[in-house]
């Protein structure tokens, strides 16, 4: 499961890179587990990634059905590229 792997990762002293969080947003979509998505987008604004992974994150709402979720996160973004566009007409 990999959110047992991303525990057991950080129990390690396994510093998450971007790609890692990609992976969990893609889980948390392909799940629709969106409680678990909520955790994780949480890590990401505590880590402070930058827009490539707010893209993802839009992308994780839209598909577990939370456009006012995926909203907020659009709105709060200081940028947005092709790809933040392509996310919320997704």
């Amino acid at each position: 499961d990999a959110f047992k792997l991303f525990h057991q990762m950080e129990r390690e002293g396994i510093t998450p890179l971007e790609i890692t969080f990609i992976a969990l947003l893609d889980a948390c979509a392909s799940m629709v587990a969106l409680p678990m998505g909520k955790l994780i987008h949480a890590l990401i604004v505590e880590r402070r990634f930058d827009i490539n992974l707010s893209n993802t994150v839009i992308s994780m709402y839209d598909k577990c059905g939370s456009v006012e979720d995926a909203c907020r996160v659009f709105a709060r973004m200081p940028r947005r590229n092709v790809v933040s566009w392509t996310a919320m007409i997704a």
